[in-house]
């Protein structure tokens, strides 16, 4: 008589929630909560600095050497000096100036705290001079940076996963309000990382604690201070029309052309970037010019304000939106076309962040194409931001909140639109770029602990 089989005994599957439940974490979670109220303070800060920096660099700056306002061509040598303030970091200070935004939005770990002057130097020359770029990145890589070095003080011998999470923590911190909302901000940085499953949770508790703790700080000190909370926000925003047909076929249309021109973009902004590496100083300074020329251009060719094409964008949102009607489809035209070449040449060279420059760039052409029959103004305004938004950081699920969420109750009737548009951009974009470039790698460590990685070399 044959013997029985045993059954092999059965093991009970691992329990996802095990390590939220140990005090470990509760204190990951307390650590995250002391640490949000300095981080947003310091956040705040440099948001301050950077707008104070562009008032002096425009505003009192030619008018303590004489001039009645700022002159047209005022950009041309103020960007060229901050060119060689930024060749000059990037090539002689650790950390190589911080994150490359040509290289989209991508986490790589927290920097060190050698780093970090480096860091916030470049962003500042860069934003302080009005560079094409957005202060996003430099505030997550400074909010992590900053956590961890905290941390690494208070307890030298922290595990490099709870090291990842306070890092993780400080950047929500840091962009708690700079989207516009808390949850925004840290929906940015997840989807970035790529995290999802239980990494997901445990990086994600910890990161909305600080943020929210950070958004109460950011509020505080902007009533306190009386300089707002350098959040982005639209106090105009136009009736949009119910969705028909006509729109979803113009969502196709803008979903195209924002690959297209998203594409064009990002493939020029890494050709001038390998270009910039072998003489960094050099290179740098050439592409200040470059920036203030365009800006000079357009001021000159329309008769409108220089600043149209500098900064960041994130401030001109809300009155180009408002003020629409006083722009001709001509001026739009050549408006997002000198923002897109300037922000070429930003990308390629100083340090900051992509996302406001690519929202400004997108709203232009959604306005300017508004005035073709079919297409309403909010919609389009909408669906260039969301599509090109998608082109260029390849996060759809953000694209699409930022595109609708920015225009209150507006967004929720657009927001059909939108994602019709942010999909045809994201496919056909992925279809433009090459597979190895298409999706950022993975980072190893979740929105990481570790080293911005090595300097990259070049001969000044």
């Amino acid at each position: 008589m044959s013997a029985k089989p045993v059954a092999a005994p059965t093991t009970a599957p691992p329990d996802p929630f095990r390590l939220i439940r140990t005090r470990a974490y509760a204190m990951l979670l307390v650590v995250a909560a002391i640490l949000g109220v300095p981080i947003s303070a310091a956040a705040f800060g440099f948001l301050a600095l950077v707008h104070e920096l562009q008032s002096l660099a425009y505003n009192d700056l030619p008018r303590a050497l004489g001039f009645t306002g700022t002159p047209s061509w005022w950009p041309v040598p103020l960007l060229a000096v901050a060119g060689l303030l930024v060749g000059l970091t990037v090539r002689h200070l650790p950390g190589n100036g911080g994150h490359r935004p040509a290289d989209g939005l991508m986490k790589t770990g927290a920097p060190s705290a050698v780093e970090l002057p480096g860091i916030a130097f470049a962003a500042l020359a860069s934003l302080g001079a009005g560079a094409v770029l957005g202060p996003e990145a430099p505030l997550i890589a400074l909010g992590g940076g900053l956590a961890v070095c905290a941390v690494r003080l208070a307890k030298p011998g922290i595990s490099p996963k709870a090291s990842a999470v306070v890092a993780a923590a400080g950047s929500f911190a840091a962009i708690s309000t700079l989207l516009g909302s808390p949850l925004l901000g840290a929906f940015l940085l997840m989807e970035a990382s790529g995290l999802a499953g239980m990494m997901l949770g445990m990086v994600l508790v910890p990161g909305l604690l600080a943020a929210g703790i950070g958004a109460l700080i950011f509020t505080g000190l902007g009533s306190w201070t009386g300089l707002g909370t350098y959040s982005l926000a639209l106090h105009h925003v136009p009736h949009a029309e119910e969705t028909d047909i006509a729109q979803f076929g113009w969502a196709v249309v803008l979903g195209l052309a924002a690959a297209f021109a998203g594409t064009g973009i990002q493939r020029l902004a890494l050709f001038l970037q390998a270009r910039v590496e072998r003489r960094t100083v050099v290179a740098t300074v050439a592409m200040g010019l470059v920036v203030g020329l365009v800006a000079f251009v357009y001021a000159e060719s329309t008769g409108r304000d220089a600043s149209g094409v500098l900064y960041s964008g994130e401030n001109a949102l809300d009155p180009l939106l408002s003020e629409s009607a006083g722009y001709s489809v001509a001026t739009l035209l050549v408006l997002a076309l000198c923002k897109a070449l300037a922000y070429c040449a930003s990308l390629s060279s100083f340090r900051g962040g992509p996302v406001f420059p690519a929202m400004f760039v997108g709203a232009a052409g959604g306005i300017a194409l508004s005035h073709l029959p079919g297409l309403n103004l909010t919609s389009g305004f909408a669906m260039g931001i969301g599509a090109m938004c998608v082109a260029m950081l390849k996060l759809p699920m953000t694209s699409v909140l930022l595109a609708t969420l920015l225009l209150g109750s507006e967004g929720l009737t657009v927001m059909p639109l939108v994602i019709v548009s942010v999909v045809i951009s994201y496919v056909v974009t992925l279809r433009l770029v090459p597979s190895s470039a298409a999706v950022p790698p993975a980072p190893d460590t979740p929105t990481g602990a570790g080293s911005t990685g090595s300097r990259t070399t070049g001969s000044p």
